[in-house]
C-alpha cells in the first residue's frame, strides 16, 4: 500500500467515525454573504440546491518524502493530467481563464465562471472591476483568484529566484490569500498558502487548505502540490524533500460516503514514479498542452474509477 493510501483511508475513517455532523443551507449562505465573504455557488444554483450534510474533522495532518515515493491515491484512480495541469494554470500560465481549461478538456472550474453577464452570486463583477481600477474583463474567468493573485504578485518566479540565491531564505511563501482581492475573487482559494524551506539540498513544501472535500478535492490537491515541488525541485538544483499537508477544515459530504465505504474495500498498490523531462531546466518551459509532455506517470496501478457526487 503506498503511502499516501495508508494515511487517506486512516483520514476518512477518523472522519466518519470521529467528524462532526454539520448541515448547512446553501440558500441562507448566499442570502447572507455579502461584502467581504462569499458564497461559493451562484446565485442560481444557492436558490435550487437542497441542505447539504458533511462530516468534518478540523486541523489534520499528512506529511510525506517525496524522495520515497510520489503519492497519489491507488485505491482509485486519480486524473493525474487533469491534476497536473490545473497546477499549471495556477503556478506557471498564473491564469483565471477558464478557456484554457477547457482548450484542454478540463471542466472542474465551470460552476464558477463568471458568465457574459458579468453577474455572478449577486455581484456586479464588472462594476467591482471597474471600481477596483481593473481594465481587464472578469468575463469567462474565476475573478481575482488562484492565478490571478499569481499572476499580480509574480509569486512563481519570485519564489524560484530565492531557491537559486538564497536557499536558507526562511520567507519562502506563496499566498493566495489576499484580503484586498477576495471581494472580486468568484472562489476564496481553498489551498491559499505554500511554504518552501531547503534543507540539505532537498526542497521541503507545506501546504495549508482552509477547507477540502477530502473525497474529490484532496486527492487532486495532493498531487498535484507534490508535482509542483518536483519540478521547481528540478530546476533549481534540488531534490525533492518533505511535503506535510494541513488541513483545517477535512470533510466528507454525506452523499459520498457510500463511495467512501467502497474504497475502503478495493485493493491498493505500490506507489508509481513521476517521471519529468530531464532536459527542462526553466519552470515557465514545461508543456503544458492536453497532451502534457513533459511530466507522466509510470506503473500507475490503480483500482479503477470510483463516481462520487460533486456537491455544489
Amino acid at each position: 500500500m503506498s503511502r499516501f493510501d495508508e494515511q487517506y483511508l486512516d483520514l476518512c475513517h477518523r472522519i466518519l467515525d470521529h467528524g462532526e455532523k454539520i448541515t448547512t443551507n446553501p440558500a441562507v449562505l448566499a442570502k447572507n454573504t455579502q461584502g467581504a465573504v462569499q458564497t461559493n455557488m451562484p446565485t442560481h444554483l444557492a436558490q435550487t440546491a437542497k441542505p447539504t450534510t458533511t462530516y468534518s474533522l478540523p486541523h489534520q495532518v499528512l506529511q510525506f518524502d517525496l524522495a520515497e515515493e510520489f503519492p497519489i491515491l491507488t485505491t482509485k484512480r486519480v486524473a493525474f493530467k487533469t491534476a497536473a495541469l490545473e497546477m499549471l494554470w495556477i503556478y506557471q500560465v498564473a491564469s483565471n481563464d477558464v478557456k484554457w481549461l477547457h482548450d484542454r478538456g478540463i471542466k472542474i472550474w465551470d460552476e464558477w465562471e463568471i458568465p457574459a453577464s458579468g453577474i455572478y452570486a449577486k455581484k456586479d463583477y464588472k462594476k467591482l472591476y471597474r471600481e477596483k481600477g481593473l481594465k481587464e474583463s472578469p468575463v469567462g474567468t474565476i475573478g481575482t483568484a488562484y492565478g490571478w493573485i499569481v499572476n499580480r504578485y509574480q509569486l512563481t518566479s519570485s519564489l524560484i529566484e530565492t531557491l537559486k540565491t538564497d536557499p536558507a531564505n526562511r520567507r519562502m511563501i506563496m499566498s493566495l490569500w489576499q484580503n484586498e482581492w477576495l471581494p472580486t475573487a468568484a472562489l476564496p482559494s481553498c489551498v491559499w498558502n505554500s511554504q518552501w524551506n531547503v534543507t540539505g539540498g532537498k526542497l521541503n513544501l507545506m501546504v495549508t487548505v482552509r477547507s477540502n472535500d477530502v473525497p474529490l478535492g484532496m486527492p487532486f490537491n495532493v498531487s498535484q502540490y507534490a508535482t509542483l515541488c518536483y519540478l521547481l525541485a528540478q530546476v533549481t538544483g534540488l531534490q525533492p524533500g518533505q511535503m506535510t499537508y494541513v488541513i483545517n477544515n477535512a470533510h466528507i459530504y454525506e452523499n459520498q460516503v457510500s463511495g467512501i465505504k467502497e474504497q475502503f474495500t478495493k485493493p491498493s498498490y505500490p506507489a508509481p514514479t513521476l517521471w519529468l523531462n530531464p532536459d527542462i531546466t526553466d519552470f515557465f518551459k514545461f508543456d503544458n498542452s492536453k497532451e502534457l509532455k513533459d511530466i507522466r506517470l509510470e506503473n500507475y496501478q490503480h483500482a479503477g474509477t470510483i463516481k462520487m457526487p460533486v456537491t455544489e
